[in-house]
Formats: C-alpha cells, structure tokens, sequence
C-alpha cells in the first residue's frame, strides 16, 4: 500500500521523461495514485513520454493561458476520474528577452507573458480544478526555483518564481476552508528541457557542486519528485503555504 493509494492526482508540465513532472508521475502511480496528465502544442510528444510510465495515463490539452480550455478542464478530467485529491503545477515560460541579462530592457509584453504562465496559471489551474475536490479537500503543488536571491541570466523569471510563491500563500489564505492545501518544491537545478532554455544555466552547476552540502546530481529529478509526493499525501495534513527546499542545503548555505 502506496501513500498515495487511491488518489486521483493530476499533473502538468511533462514533457520529458527527464522532466521532474515526469518523475512525480511515476512515483505517484508506484504509490497507488491514479493519474492524469495535461500537455499543451506537443500531445504526440506527451503521449509517447506516458506510455514510459508504469501504466498508461490519460492526456488532456491544457493551455494555462486559455480560459476556454480552463473553464473545460473539470469535464475533460471527470472523463477520465471522478474527482481529484491532488494537482501538481510544472508550468513555467519566459520569452527568451527576459532572460540570459536583459532584465532592464525587457519590454513589459515579455514580463507579462513569464508572470501570466510562470505564476498566474497556479491559480488559474488551482480555480479550476477547486470544484473536483470532495469534502476531505486536498493538495495543489507547484515547482518552484528558490527566489529569494537573484540569479544570474534568470531575470524576469526569477520574478516570476517570486510571483509564485507569493501567489502560493495566498491562495493557501483562500482555499484552506474547502481543505485545499497549497505548498511549493523549492528544487535544486535538474538538467531537461526547460533549463536548457535558460542561458547561462550550465554556471548553476558549479554553484551546487561547491555549496550543497549533501550534494546535488543535476541529472536526477527523482529528489525532487519525492518532495512533491510527501506534499500530495496525508502525511503533511497541516502544512500549507509552504516552501519546501529540495536543493541539496544550498539555500541555507552563505558564500
């Protein structure tokens, strides 16, 4: 018996099967849970990456920024599960001038853009899906990337990590009541494709090889996915509006 057995739990953002999504996915059938997956312009690709799970999940078409695939969503999930007992936000985009140094000429379009997906759409898809929850409640929880310091070449979307874990807390404020919890995995920096985005990200490696303390393999999502695993299940029934690190120590450690 898994600690997620009999849960129905809902997850965006893989692409990859070295994405951490895709990681949490695995563990989370491994540990009993029924889950759903959502892609958004590559389903092919999100389809051949689910048939490497350990059984087959159901993929959904979900533009974050679209309101008609938000407002169609709880209908396109009950297809599939009659409710949810858990979310997983993996959604994070910023157009390529508000990263990699630009941060004081980026045009306010290509903030708004990396705000919009980067944080705004944890509570877009939080409302969504609030309705499928049952009495009991719940968990949402979004990956994050520690944004309490600047980072180089990261830029707006350091802000927009910022954004998250403001918008995180808030809505820990708003959907305690219904017994939804909000809480986010603070990760470490993992090797997919997202971060090969990220100009300069190969300058993070040597910052985590010198400051993690229990060290840090930048090629294994799988740490990560345990964190957002434990926030998913029952044992954390009172943790909301969190932050959880899983970055190896390195957010704790001075120069």
């Amino acid at each position: 018996m898994g600690i997620l057995d009999g849960k129905r739990v809902l997850i965006t953002g893989v692409i990859t099967d070295a994405s951490i999504a895709f990681s949490v996915a695995r563990l989370a059938q491994e540990e009993g849970a029924q889950v759903v997956l959502t892609g958004f312009g590559r389903l092919s690709l999100v389809n051949r990456v689910a048939a490497h799970l350990p059984k087959p999940a159901p993929v959904i078409e979900l533009d974050v920024t679209n309101q008609e695939h938000l407002a169609a969503l709880p209908d396109r999930i009950r297809e599939h599960v009659d409710g949810l007992d858990g979310v997983v936000h993996s959604i994070a985009f910023g157009p390529p001038d508000a990263l990699g140094g630009n941060f004081l000429s980026t045009p306010w379009d290509s903030v708004a853009t990396a705000v919009h997906v980067s944080a705004f759409s944890y509570k877009s898809l939080a409302i969504a899906t609030a309705p499928l929850f049952g009495e009991r409640g719940g968990a949402i929880v979004g990956l994050d990337f520690d944004a309490q310091v600047a980072w180089p070449g990261y830029d707006w979307m350091g802000v927009a990590k910022a954004a998250l874990e403001s918008t995180s807390r808030y809505l820990a404020r708003d959907l305690g009541p219904k017994g939804i919890r909000s809480n986010l995995i603070s990760a470490g920096p993992v090797k997919t494709m997202a971060a090969n985005s990220i100009p300069g990200f190969e300058a993070f490696e040597g910052v985590w090889d010198t400051r993690a303390p229990i060290g840090w393999d930048m090629k294994d999502p799988e740490p990560a996915a345990r964190g957002v695993i434990a926030l998913l299940s029952d044992w954390f029934p009172k943790t909301t509006g969190e932050v959880v690190h899983v970055d190896g120590g390195v957010h704790a450690m001075g120069a």
